[in-house]
């Protein structure tokens, strides 16, 4: 009987540790969306969690300033990968981090779109044949 009360602990606390484990990953995995616009209304904890902010690359400031909704966004990259070929002036951008005291948003993360990839050539059809040639001559 005594083993079964051993057994049945140690499963118990096995069990314990691995949702403690799961409940931390979790807590750390959840990213919130917010627009620009959105950053200066947020208070308290809001503030200061993970989060994605998607705008536009600013036109002469790139990497340093996304724009959205009327208001700019001043950003720093600490990733370790490059940034993305698409990443451009004019380009849509969603950046991943958290907001810093001083303004600025700290990306750890950068991902980019270039809207005229996939648009039809001047006079093309708008097929596959248009977007390959634009593909090329990014």
């Amino acid at each position: 009987m005594q083993k079964q009360a051993k057994f049945g602990v140690g499963i118990g606390v096995i069990v314990a540790a691995m949702g403690f484990l799961a409940w931390l990953g979790y807590g750390e995995s959840k990213t919130y969306y917010h627009t620009i616009a959105e950053l200066p209304t947020l208070t308290g904890a809001a503030k200061s969690q993970r989060m994605r902010v998607g705008g536009t690359v600013a036109p002469g400031s790139i990497h340093r300033l996304m724009e959205g909704e009327g208001k700019t966004l001043p950003v720093s990259y600490i990733g370790n990968d490059p940034l993305p070929d698409t990443f451009v002036d004019k380009s849509q951008a969603l950046v991943e981090g958290h907001p810093s005291p001083d303004g600025r948003f700290v990306a750890e993360v950068v991902q980019a779109k270039c809207a005229s990839k996939y648009e039809a050539a001047p006079g093309g059809s708008g097929g596959a044949a248009a977007s390959s040639t634009q593909r090329s001559s990014m």
